[in-house]
């Protein structure tokens, strides 16, 4: 095993963005219809060249940071039939043969972190591609070997897209986060702290933790910097909840190693599973990958 590439995809967004990418009434004429548009982009990715993969999902939508912040991104409110599809989608991915990781208490983004910790370690590999838009997924991006993909925008985030996209660093997206907020997750931020204000500071502090109460200290001259320094001294147990929010947890124990990651074709299942997402032809595209 040398030059490997690695491909880590979140599942939950690929899922979300296949059903809200769907007509309505195909949604209703295809209660699976989202889960057969996240394995065909499956089968696109293996059909480009990748060859160590997996795949994250949150099992379950809550997770220990509903306990830190109540109003933290949950099920409620979902439509329920894309939550009726993470089910099916899981055992869609498992039946390709494509290793999963099914989250409950942490969240997918927390498994893609940790296994782009190990994958990042291996000599073996070349690189580690993070397939997703996520914000937050951009904090694991390091140099050229870790990376963030867009696909349907087309666009590969390395360090320096990080810094281009966010203005700072990816070590200090969490932070931003921290001061700007982010509505897809539920926290706020802190009033008055906008993208740019916050991208300025940080790239002179580098985190949180190192921005001074008092204005005069910063490194960079900021419009408004008193009121913003005085929402920062009184916000501060927030934000650092906040930053808590942000910051993704690596837990080594989820990737052995970065074999377990090789795709060997399509399982015995997976011929029950393509009927069912009435995509019978997907099994003979499957089989046809494998034999490459």
């Amino acid at each position: 095993m040398a030059d490997v590439e690695v491909y880590l995809v979140d599942g939950t967004y690929e899922l979300f963005r296949h059903f809200y990418g769907m007509p309505e009434e195909s949604r209703q004429r295809s209660r699976l219809g989202a889960t057969r548009g996240v394995i065909e982009t499956l089968l696109a990715l293996i059909g480009e060249g990748a060859r160590y993969l997996g795949v994250a999902t949150d099992h379950v939508i809550e997770s220990f940071r509903n306990d830190l912040w109540l109003s933290y991104k949950s099920s409620e409110g979902m439509d329920p039939q894309i939550l009726a599809q993470f089910g099916p989608l899981e055992e869609a991915i498992t039946a390709l043969g494509v290793h999963l990781w099914a989250m409950t208490d942490l969240e997918a983004d927390d498994a893609i972190a940790s296994a782009a910790a190990v994958a990042a370690d291996d000599p073996a590999v070349e690189r580690v591609v993070i397939v997703s838009p996520d914000k937050d997924l951009a904090q694991c991006v390091r140099g050229t070997r870790v990376v963030q993909v867009d696909r349907r925008q087309g666009k590969l985030f390395d360090e320096a897209g990080v810094v281009a996209k966010f203005g700072v660093p990816p070590v200090s997206v969490p932070d931003w986060l921290a001061l700007v907020g982010d509505s897809s997750d539920g926290y706020p931020g802190l009033p008055g702290w906008g993208a740019k204000t916050a991208a300025a500071v940080l790239a002179a502090h580098g985190h949180l933790a190192d921005i001074p109460d008092a204005p005069g200290q910063w490194e960079v001259t900021v419009r408004g910097a008193p009121k913003l320094a005085a929402m920062l001294s009184r916000g501060r147990e927030a934000a650092e909840l906040f930053l808590d929010l942000a910051t993704l947890r690596v837990d080594r124990s989820l990737l052995g190693s970065v074999g377990e990651l090789a795709w060997q074709g399509p399982t015995e299942a997976f011929g029950a599973m393509a009927e069912r997402l009435g995509a019978p032809h997907l099994v003979a595209r499957a089989r046809a990958l494998a034999r490459r």
